[in-house]
């Protein structure tokens, strides 16, 4: 069952959003003894790991994205007070924009042009971004400013949650002024730790309770190409404002170079199948839950995704003992148990989530 909390947690339009998940990995979390440390090994806009420290436990935020480690970075370790942040926003929302390298790129006013952002939106960015460089603030400061730019961003885009696609005709938040608000922080009680890095590396000489893994495990769409880096050419953007480095970009969509298929490639976005015919994603699913230091494993999966079952079991089981597998039924708000036919459960097209909860032996 899903824990009754107040868990608040805050992010953006995103492919990976676990929202709706949360209270169900809380409440399978709670019901296990002796948790104190966790992992969120591929935490995205942090949602979890914003859960995860506001329920107490010392957790650790891990990703590859520079991004991400600005979001937990803002809500798992900043520390100035609510006003020092307001007041720096403040200054921020009271410039005045101006045409830079942001606007030449991504702001337009032709509706024939897909850009987006709207020109009034990214000469205020223009504006912003280059300020939070002029001042002198710390990198946790930094982050919370960062997080309330992209948030602010995020209500007034041109898009459908990424960034490889604009809208072909403005959406009506794309008309409204970019506003930066302050970022819903909280009281954190346990030891965070941020980590931007390969998740083989955040592990191999960790050790925690419990960890929490949702890969990203492609879709089962054959149609679509067997290599995919989605997430590092879907956000592409939010990795130029933090780095404000003006990369050389391509496409239609202005990509970084840096975003291309041959040079960012997640061998978790793989799925091109090895000499065996399996999966190389999966295969490297199996080699992180073996080498993962910890008591509990919780692996998320969506139905979407081209993972059959009995590949998630056999990866299980060869590192330890499933306890719970799981389907979240979105509609009743309930949570039943998942059973083991030859098709996932209730495959009828429509999408579902699955918790896959295991203990190491």
């Amino acid at each position: 069952m899903p824990v009754d909390t107040m868990i608040h947690t805050e992010g953006v339009k995103y492919a990976g959003s676990k929202l709706k998940i949360i209270p169900y990995i809380a409440g399978i979390l709670s019901e296990l003894e002796g948790v104190k440390s966790v992992l969120d090994g591929f935490s995205g806009t942090t949602r979890v790991s914003q859960a995860f420290a506001q329920l107490g436990y010392h957790t650790t935020s891990s990703d590859v994205s520079v991004w991400s480690e600005v979001f937990a970075t803002c809500y798992l370790m900043s520390t100035g007070s609510d006003k020092f942040y307001q007041e720096l926003i403040d200054h921020l929302n009271s410039l005045s924009g101006y045409d830079g390298w942001f606007t030449e790129y991504y702001g337009a006013t032709d509706v024939f042009l897909k850009r987006p952002f709207q020109i009034h939106n990214t000469r205020k960015l223009d504006a912003i971004r280059d300020e939070i460089d002029k001042l002198a603030l710390t990198f946790e400061d930094r982050c919370v400013l960062l997080t309330s730019l992209i948030s602010a961003l995020d209500s007034v885009d041109n898009t459908l949650g990424h960034y490889v696609a604009y809208l072909s005709k403005w959406s009506p938040r794309s008309f409204k002024h970019l506003h930066l608000k302050l970022p819903r922080r909280f009281e954190n009680t346990g030891c965070n730790e941020v980590v931007r890095a390969d998740i083989f590396d955040t592990i191999a000489n960790r050790t925690f309770d419990f960890v929490y893994y949702d890969p990203p495990y492609g879709s089962n769409n054959e149609k679509m190409p067997p290599s995919r880096v989605r997430y590092a050419s879907y956000y592409h953007i939010w990795t130029t404002i933090i780095q404000n480095d003006k990369p050389v970009l391509f496409g239609k969509a202005n990509r970084r170079e840096d975003t291309r298929d041959a040079v960012a490639c997640s061998v978790f976005e793989e799925f091109r199948r090895d000499s065996q015919g399996n999966f190389i994603a999966m295969e490297a699913m199996n080699r992180l839950i073996k080498e993962t230091n910890s008591r509990y494993i919780l692996l998320s999966y969506s139905s979407g995704g081209r993972a059959t079952k009995q590949e998630l079991h056999d990866i299980i089981s060869n590192s330890g003992k499933l306890l719970k597998a799981v389907e979240i039924d979105y509609k009743k708000n309930v949570m039943g148990n998942m059973r083991w036919t030859n098709e996932w459960i209730n495959s009828d097209g429509k999408y579902h989530e699955y918790l896959f909860l295991m203990e190491k032996g």
